[in-house]
């Protein structure tokens, strides 16, 4: 089984900064309508959750048909795989270990695109690695663990040459909404002129949602959704699920202050990174990643402050490190702690 963060019941009591999820918290018209869909439950779930999927577009502003949802984004990366059934894919390392996993599960050799360790940046010699043996292509923007963004101009570099050798490129935008100017680095603007993209995003992490289990691809190759759509099994979604996602779709005030809030955050918890690794990387989504001693994270869990260990990522070392960015209060705990550790007081 992949490790992930976020396992607060294995550190139960722990502060819990391995997990990358909105600080903010679930918004309380999440949390009555998820409540509401608890009480709905005696039914089965809407199974083309259209109501759901017609939000999405909205928001999207694409065709409702070009959306399927998932039970979390985890489940689409399997189900995106197994649909295309790729015999030699390309990920980024480091990148988001599902990429792999999923790939590893349908037999695909998996060869990789190494981040530069001095800036971990996604940079066009990548399209060189592209090629008509590769069939699927996973680019994660902004990148999980590092954070880096790929700026708009060489994805579409990127999606063209994947075109052009009939291979599949899937761009996972979860961490996106997270990141100033969105706008000018999502893909879904380019979906008609790519039918080979695949554009992943989740409700999860923007609004504080994990346990419950929403995601959603978009495509204009509806081919493709077909086959993955036969491979899922039905009433993949609860009825809460379905009600927290159509409530969370209205909170727009709710992302616009996130960002706001993230950004402030994330440049406190930056500036005491910069003072406390060995190095620290600046990055633009909720979450910043760094270098320090080997065995941080089980001498933070002395402190009761769970972080992530990075060096199960491919590409990465020991030594690697992930934390979210949280509250004030949690990341002045978090800083002091490291402080402590490093010796600085």
């Amino acid at each position: 089984m992949t490790v992930h963060g976020g396992n607060i019941y294995e550190y139960e009591g722990c502060l819990d900064f391995s997990a990358n999820i909105n600080p903010l918290g679930m918004p309380e018209s999440v949390v009555e309508a998820a409540k509401r869909g608890v009480e709905a439950s005696i039914h089965y779930p809407d199974v083309k959750a259209d109501k759901l999927i017609r939000g999405i577009a909205e928001k999207e502003q694409t065709d409702p048909q070009w959306i399927l949802c998932g039970n979390g984004a985890a489940e689409l990366i399997f189900s995106v795989v197994r649909a295309v059934q790729p015999k030699q894919a390309l990920l980024l390392a480091p990148t988001f270990a599902e990429y792999e996993q999923a790939l590893v599960s349908e037999e695909c050799k998996v060869s990789y695109y190494k981040l530069n360790e001095q800036d971990f940046q996604v940079k066009e010699d990548i399209i060189n690695q592209i090629s008509h043996d590769t069939d699927i292509v996973f680019l994660c923007n902004p990148n999980n663990p590092t954070g880096k963004r790929t700026k708009r101009e060489l994805l579409l570099k990127i999606a063209e040459k994947c075109k052009e050798c009939f291979c599949m490129l899937i761009i996972d935008e979860c961490f996106l909404e997270f990141t100033e100017q969105e706008e000018e680095f999502t893909m879904v603007p380019y979906l008609v002129q790519f039918p080979n993209l695949f554009i992943l995003k989740a409700f999860t992490k923007i609004y504080a949602m994990p346990g419950l289990r929403l995601g959603y691809g978009i495509t204009s190759n509806t081919s493709l959704l077909s086959r993955m759509k036969s491979g899922m099994q039905p009433w993949n979604l609860s009825v809460p699920a379905q009600f927290a996602g159509i409530a969370a779709l209205k909170e727009t005030e709710y992302v616009k202050q996130t960002k706001e809030y993230i950004k402030a955050e994330r440049e406190f918890l930056y500036q005491g990174l910069m003072k406390l690794a060995d190095q620290a990387f600046y990055g633009e989504a909720n979450y910043l990643f760094f270098r320090s001693e080997e065995g941080l994270k089980e001498k933070m869990i002395k402190k009761n402050i769970l972080i992530r260990d990075c060096s199960n990522y491919e590409g990465l070392s020991k030594g690697y490190y992930r934390v979210a960015v949280r509250t004030r209060k949690e990341n002045e705990a978090f800083l002091k702690a490291f402080s402590q550790i490093r010796g600085f007081e």
